[in-house]
């Protein structure tokens, strides 16, 4: 064989079947724009002739473009959409996160939501899912991205369905706003509604806009800046203290001991997005320090590979990742020549 055909990707043929033309156009999406996300995320090329297909790239990736097609084929009969091919995508590439969970003596926690296929997708989060149900504080520490406030939301939500609590509460330091949160315009929660944003796209995803409404009205959901919290003894509810890297020591200790009979509460937070003034620490990386091994709490470390994106996104960050490691080492090779 000559370096130039050794040079040409691998190509790996797949047959679907049984043939099945809907299942088929399903799995294709419209303009083919299901098989272009897999080309995208895996970076490889899909040709395609009825059900047969032709895959070319590296080896191992021409494999995993094989096996997701197989594995949204089978999921084809009622449809897919760019977002069930995308969350479906990280899930593959995080390994068979509900196949492991099994393995490991049980299976992925249930949730009761208004998405009824929401699971952790990575291993890290089916565990921190598990930390919430089985413990009554539990801190959810990384990068932006990792699901850690979103899940935190579907956990409340879960527990409010069950009836395990009577309300959530939602709150989260206001630390771009410093002293001049008086000076916005509005009332108290018109005030600190920017700052909880998140929180709120997450409750009416889960709930609906209209029922997240309602509950606001009734009380059974409550916004609580952190700095009104002092003195209260919050019961039979659901907490989540979000951003929570941007807490001083003091408050996160007032926080955690406003925590009452029948409560549970998550804590999330980015101790790399800190935006504390200089030299002021963080009650996050502080509580860290001092209650991780204390029984009765649960931490849960995510990573970068845990950052549910845009498959195109994860090439971008490679790229980008690339471009600074070779700049730092053209530096460092002119700094030797001098």
């Amino acid at each position: 064989m000559s370096p130039a055909n050794s040079a040409q990707p691998k190509a790996r043929e797949l047959l679907l079947s049984p043939l099945d033309n809907h299942q088929l156009a399903n799995l294709c999406g419209a303009l083919d724009e299901n098989l272009r996300q897999i080309e995208t995320a895996l970076d490889v090329s899909i040709a395609r002739r009825g059900e047969r297909f032709t895959l070319r790239g590296e080896s191992g990736q021409t494999e995993r473009a094989a096996t997701a097609l197989e594995h949204f084929y089978a999921q084809a009969k009622d449809g897919l959409s760019v977002d069930d091919i995308q969350l479906g995508l990280i899930e593959l590439l995080n390994r068979p996160v509900r196949h492991l969970s099994r393995a490991a003596g049980g299976a992925a926690p249930a949730l009761i939501t208004k998405k009824t296929e929401l699971h952790g997708r990575t291993p890290r989060q089916v565990d921190y899912l598990k930390a919430i149900q089985e413990h009554d504080i539990t801190f959810g520490i990384g990068p932006a991205g990792t699901g850690k406030t979103y899940l935190a939301v579907a956990s409340a939500v879960d527990a409010f369905e069950r009836e395990l609590v009577q309300r959530i509460v939602l709150t989260r330091p206001a630390v771009e706003a410093g002293e001049r949160l008086g000076f916005l315009p509005g009332d108290l929660a018109q005030k600190i509604d920017p700052y909880l944003r998140p929180l709120y796209d997450a409750l009416y995803d889960l709930m609906g806009f209209e029922r997240v409404g309602k509950l606001f009205e009734r009380g059974a959901i409550e916004i609580a800046p952190l700095a009104y919290m002092r003195g209260r003894t919050i019961n039979h509810a659901f907490i989540i203290l979000d951003e929570a890297q941007n807490t001083t020591p003091e408050q996160m200790k007032m926080f955690l001991t406003r925590i009452g009979i029948g409560t549970r509460a998550v804590i999330t937070g980015d101790v790399t997005q800190i935006d504390l003034a200089r030299g002021q620490k963080s009650g996050l990386i502080e509580a860290r320090t001092i209650l991780n091994g204390v029984r009765g709490l649960a931490f849960t470390e995510f990573l970068k590979e845990d950052v549910v994106r845009h498959p195109l996104v994860a090439r971008i960050v490679a790229a980008y990742e690339a471009h600074e490691t070779a700049a730092g080492n053209a530096r460092e090779g002119n700094n030797h020549g001098r």
